[in-house]
């Protein structure tokens, strides 16, 4: 059975980066073209602050970060790498209560952060090792991470009235899982965290949040291959991925998607490319791999009208202003065609 969730039919959605600097005319964009399932723009252009890291750093109550040459670093004060964080990230809100200022009823607006593992992959400890190889480090990243998200979260629906949804970005997971995570140096690798491990961490940030903002908790990971099992057993009560990772996919992996339909959880799938295609493709064929894939599987299309959740494949943040809002047009109009295609009833 499908499990209920807060949005509409016909809804789509973006992973959340964009191009260009300019908060309000990104979100006044963004709004328009998704207005059922609105995504906080991310503006990484901006430099310092304004990637997922940065941002992320920026919620973080009583830590702070700088900029070293390696990246990201735990700072002792909150210093002008760590308040330019949190500037960008509250003219960001300012203009998401502009844009939203005429809803006559509360909107889904969908935040995005990264989620512990990442988060505690891209920054440093002061003697230069990343935060996840530190177990009390890690810790008081992810009970960080609760606490800041969870206090955006309340903000961000006091200034717009609209009902928060959370996306953790997991990235860089598998590299955790796989051993393969690259140490500052670069000359060595972080050893590979155990499935119970990662597992047990991710659950927890995901029930705590939970309690925060409207369920379901998506995780979204844009890697070739999404450990998508164990997203579902610790808890995601939604899933983003690329639908091109679903092409020639193992069948151990499409075993796995498998069980995500099955189990009534919706997916955000990535159907439309995210740089400019010499020859832009019909909404039809954007959608075809994954009605083949699903039947393919042994599921009715109805599943593609009932769970699936049209994305861009991935962030927007490295395509021409121009295709990121006609990604935006395509996504929002395979939204729209799929219930009328695939019928519920």
């Amino acid at each position: 059975m499908t499990q209920p969730q807060p949005w509409k039919p016909g809804t789509a959605t973006a992973i959340g980066s964009m191009p260009g600097t300019d908060p309000l005319e990104t979100t006044r964009i963004v709004a328009g073209e998704l207005p059922e399932l609105t995504p906080m723009p991310e503006l990484p252009a901006r430099g310092v602050g304004g990637d997922m890291l940065g941002r992320t750093a920026g919620m973080l109550p009583d830590l702070a970060v700088e900029v070293v040459p390696s990246g990201y670093r735990v700072a002792r004060t909150a210093g002008r790498d760590q308040r330019r964080a949190v500037d960008l990230l509250r003219w960001d809100l300012d203009a998401l209560e502009e844009v939203t200022a005429a809803d006559t009823e509360p909107r889904l607006i969908k935040l995005q952060v990264a989620g512990p593992w990442t988060l505690a992959s891209g920054i440093e400890l002061e003697r230069g090792h990343r935060v996840l190889t530190d177990h009390g480090a890690l810790r008081d990243f992810t009970e960080a991470l609760v606490e800041g998200v969870r206090e955006h979260a309340a903000l961000v629906a006091e200034r717009t009235g609209g009902r928060p949804l959370l996306q953790l970005d997991e990235p860089t997971l598998p590299a955790v899982l796989s051993g393969e995570l690259p140490t500052p140096s670069g000359y060595g690798t972080v050893p590979a965290f155990p499935e119970p491990e990662v597992q047990r961490l991710l659950e927890y940030t995901i029930d705590r949040l939970g309690e925060a903002v409207a369920r379901p908790v998506i995780v979204h990971c844009c890697a070739a291959r999404p450990p998508v099992r164990l997203l579902r057993r610790a808890g995601a009560g939604a899933l983003s991925l690329d639908a091109g990772t679903l092409e020639a996919c193992s069948e151990e992996f499409a075993e796995e998607v498998g069980e995500v339909i099955d189990a009534g959880i919706s997916v955000l799938l990535g159907m439309v490319p995210t740089s400019e295609p010499r020859r832009e493709a019909s909404l039809r064929e954007l959608v075809e791999p994954v009605r083949a894939f699903v039947t393919k599987l042994g599921f009715s299309e109805r599943v593609l009208a009932e769970q699936v959740v049209p994305t861009p494949t991935c962030g927007l943040a490295a395509a021409s202003p121009g295709w990121a809002r006609r990604a935006l047009e395509l996504t929002g109009g395979l939204g729209r065609m799929l219930p009328e295609r695939f019928p519920e009833n």
